[in-house]
């Protein structure tokens, strides 16, 4: 998170193992929002610190106290969106762009699309980033030798594209979608409709769940989603587990390594090197504080209000045995965002991505449904006037520079839609 004075940064007070509290902190990590964790570990304390009740009044806690006094108790993200004043609506009936999630590839189409005068709105249902915020450090990003997080390069990127004129809609949901020629309606779950000329859609992808008994339970109570860099330096030299074995799992094993007493990666892989960038091999190999396991999975997930332990089988042997922990950090990869192109008939491959340009011809022929008389251009849906940029699309590298480069590439053609209409 940024630097800044402590009387400069929001207060969460909290329990250990609450869901909630742990939300918020992953908001305003990913948001590069400074602030500062108060563990309550006794309800003398929650009454005298926080002012706050006691620990097992779920009404009031957790507690947040920002810089100008101000308190909420049990808030919402939403809430917290309002209050840092980031909680926007549409100041248009109509734009020329309306561009859906704010990861890289997202914030890079605003940048492009507002500096080039298209009147521009990027939707987004989370912060700002997509997965990459969730990166404690990104090393191979050009132009960064020294690395750079993840939610700083978000938030830099956010700044700008605000700067340019783009409107961000953060906390906004989208749930469905209507598309006619130089014309496209989103509906968001607020009720909201957003109306533009052209879509580009960079939703990106969710990661992947292990499909558990009690994993639903556990989550923000000991298992998390993604690299979990807010939750660091909460470890207390203790035993943390990454599942995965791709560099967002290797970048989050190196950060943890600087906190966590031992830090433990399960791989169902028989070597890092099917899946990891060497670089980052070399570092975790040269780390003691890193242990590795191949070949092994995560089958089954124990405790009562929070993780306390974590089952593990090799894949080779079968042989089980139980570690414990309270930290379990899932990096497995990610499900496409696009049930919404499923329902208005958006072309996807067998795993859900969106199908683009040159994919989409089968013997010189364009997509069933196709009006126009040409090709889809490249970064092009089957559906005219909508482009895909990033993880969402089929075939493309899982990569921040990809996606930037994807996010900049689009509104080059959809200047070429537009100028056709």
């Amino acid at each position: 998170m940024a630097t800044a004075d402590t009387k400069d940064k929001i207060k969460v007070y909290g329990a250990r193992g609450c869901a909630a509290a742990y939300a918020i902190r992953d908001f305003l990590y990913r948001s590069d929002v400074p602030f500062e964790w108060i563990e309550l570990t006794s309800d003398e304390q929650a009454r005298n610190e926080a002012k706050a009740a006691a620990l097992n009044d779920e009404k009031r806690l957790p507690l947040c106290v920002f810089p100008d006094g101000t308190r909420l108790e049990r808030p919402t993200v939403r809430q917290i969106t309002e209050k840092l004043g980031w909680f926007q609506t549409p100041s248009r009936s109509e734009y020329d762009l309306a561009i859906y999630g704010a990861g890289p590839a997202g914030l890079s189409a605003a940048v492009y699309g507002a500096s080039e005068g298209l009147k521009t709105v990027l939707v987004e249902r989370s912060a700002v980033g997509g997965q990459a915020s969730y990166s404690p450090k990104i090393e191979n990003y050009l132009g960064f030798p020294d690395g750079i997080s993840g939610a700083e390069l978000a938030e830099r990127a956010r700044e700008q594209a605000h700067r340019f004129g783009a409107e961000i809609l953060l906390h906004r949901e989208g749930v469905r979608g209507e598309f006619l020629p130089g014309r496209g309606v989103g509906y968001l779950a607020d009720g909201t409709k957003i109306v533009a000329r052209a879509c580009v859609c960079a939703t990106g992808v969710e990661y992947r769940r292990l499909g558990l008994p009690n994993e639903e339970r556990f989550h923000g109570a000991g298992v998390y989603y993604g690299a979990g860099a807010s939750e660091a330096s909460l470890c207390g030299r203790e035993q943390v587990f990454i599942v995965g074995g791709g560099n967002s799992a290797g970048q989050a094993a190196l950060h943890f390594a600087r906190y966590a007493a031992k830090v433990v990666m399960v791989v169902r892989e028989e070597s890092l090197r099917v899946t990891m960038s060497a670089y980052l091999i070399d570092r975790i190999q040269s780390t003691p504080e890193i242990d590795f396991l191949c070949n092994t999975e995560v089958v089954a997930l124990e405790g009562d209000h929070m993780l306390r332990a974590i089952r593990l089988k090799n894949r080779m042997t079968g042989e089980e045995r139980t570690a414990e922990t309270n930290w379990l950090f899932l990096c497995l990869g990610g499900i496409p965002n696009t049930q919404w192109a499923a329902e208005v008939g958006i072309a996807r491959d067998q795993g859900g991505y969106l199908i683009t340009g040159p994919d989409l011809l089968r013997n010189g022929h364009g997509p069933r449904n196709w009006i126009l008389n040409r090709e889809p251009y490249y970064l092009e849906t089957s559906m005219p006037g909508v482009f895909a940029a990033g993880d969402v699309r089929c075939g493309s590298i899982k990569r921040v520079a990809s996606a930037v480069g994807e996010g900049a590439m689009a509104i080059a053609f959809v200047h070429r839609y537009l100028s056709a209409l």
